[in-house]
């Protein structure tokens, strides 16, 4: 990987690490169901005018748009209102990882291999010990909560792969025009008119600029610049990048929100790193042991 794209892969690490707390600070004057229909309105309102629609079914883009956009960001906006620190989801959130394994072998008749699901079994002790722990700056409905977030972030994959080859940028714009209403709809029905009335009211600019950070940030540039990295050189080389975004979203969180870790919250972080970390190079180290150890 060149320098540039190495650079621009921290880039999108660093901003997908900080996209937690700026959504901490944005649920702290909107409610979180008004929150993702403003992120995915202004995500797709005015891009869909520059950005070619992908060619994909459109039961397909609205499954997309239903389950990675919708459904992960409720229940991850959800989470982090109710008692999820921004560092643990972004943590917690990559169990999406394992999900999706899963999704794979029931949907897709996919098999794991041996360190797939050695990493699954680390990564499962990991969460296990970090659930145990709800009483320590997490509750235990904020932990699940975003549990039901990497499910639905899981399905998008598993959606993403009956697409094919896909333009990203594409795909994540136009299916950004799917959860603003389902979203407005829950809004309404979860926090009432009079919450959403006061939130709008109230819009200062903080909030503006976490929407910004949120749908140009987070959504557009991010999902942007991992697009060309992808189109430029192997998933193998690229996707290894995104472990270092609970990196980032541990210790952003630690400095600017003051949120600290207990020391079996701490273990257990440490454990799902590491499972991540085996599912993603065990098969390849595992290979090279056995030709050095041949």
């Amino acid at each position: 990987m060149s320098p540039r794209d190495l650079l621009l892969a921290l880039v999108v690490i660093v901003v997908w690490g900080l996209n937690f707390v700026v959504i901490m600070v944005g649920l702290h004057d909107v409610p979180p169901m008004l929150l993702g229909a403003l992120r995915f309105m202004l995500a797709a309102v005015p891009a869909v005018f520059f950005v070619k629609q992908p060619q994909v079914p459109l039961r397909w883009l609205l499954a997309y748009g239903l389950t990675i956009s919708l459904g992960q960001f409720a229940f991850l906006f959800s989470a982090m209102k109710v008692g999820m620190p921004a560092g643990l989801a972004s943590l917690v959130l990559q169990s999406q990882a394992f999900f999706t394994l899963f999704f794979a072998v029931l949907f897709l008749g996919e098999h794991l291999r041996r360190a797939n699901l050695l990493g699954l079994l680390v990564a499962a002790a990991g969460l296990v010990l970090i659930g145990t722990q709800a009483d320590r700056g997490m509750t235990l409905a904020g932990f699940v909560l975003t549990l039901g977030a990497a499910s639905m972030w899981a399905l998008g994959n598993i959606v993403t792969r009956k697409f094919g080859k896909v333009n990203l940028v594409g795909l994540v714009v136009w299916g950004s025009l799917v959860p603003p209403l389902p979203f407005l709809a829950l809004s309404l029905w979860l926090e009432g008119p009079t919450a959403i009335e006061l939130a709008l009211r109230g819009l200062g600019v903080d909030t503006l600029l976490v929407l910004v950070y949120l749908a140009f940030g987070a959504t557009l540039l991010g999902y942007g610049l991992w697009s060309r990295l992808l189109s430029r050189y192997p998933a193998s080389q690229v996707a290894p990048f995104s472990l270092l975004v609970p990196v980032v979203g541990l210790s952003s969180s630690a400095l600017l929100l003051g949120e600290r870790l207990g020391p079996l919250q701490l273990a257990g972080a440490l454990l799902v790193m590491l499972g991540l970390v085996v599912n993603v190079w065990g098969g390849w180290l595992y290979g090279w042991l056995r030709l050095r150890l041949a």
